[in-house]
């Protein structure tokens, strides 16, 4: 919302009036092709039962729009707030870090 990562389900609809909102489905590219994060998360198999995906992807995207270069320790604190239970956060978290080579800034 607004460039920043929000949980969908503690906003009101009538917050959002006149806000940008983004979604994983918004990420792709004009042309059709997906976002550099969804392309790494699809590489490093980060992608498992799919339930946290989309929230980990949105978070990572604000986190990465804020800071291109991150450390891993700061990819971890940053989707802290997001819970997979069947990857381990290993992959997730080198998707994020390998998107953060691609990521036009």
């Amino acid at each position: 919302m607004n460039g920043k990562a929000v949980n969908s389900c503690l906003v009101l609809a009538a917050e959002l009036d006149g806000s940008e909102i983004i979604t994983i489905e918004g990420l792709s590219q004009d042309s059709g092709s997906l976002h550099p994060l969804q392309e790494a998360f699809i590489e490093k198999g980060a992608v498992q039962c799919g339930f946290c995906t989309p929230g980990v992807i949105m978070t990572a995207k604000a986190f990465l729009d804020v800071n291109p270069e991150p450390t891993e320790a700061q990819v971890r604190d940053a989707i802290s707030g997001n819970l997979c239970r069947c990857t381990g956060y290993r992959k997730i978290v080198e998707a994020i870090l390998t998107a953060s080579k691609r990521v036009k800034h």
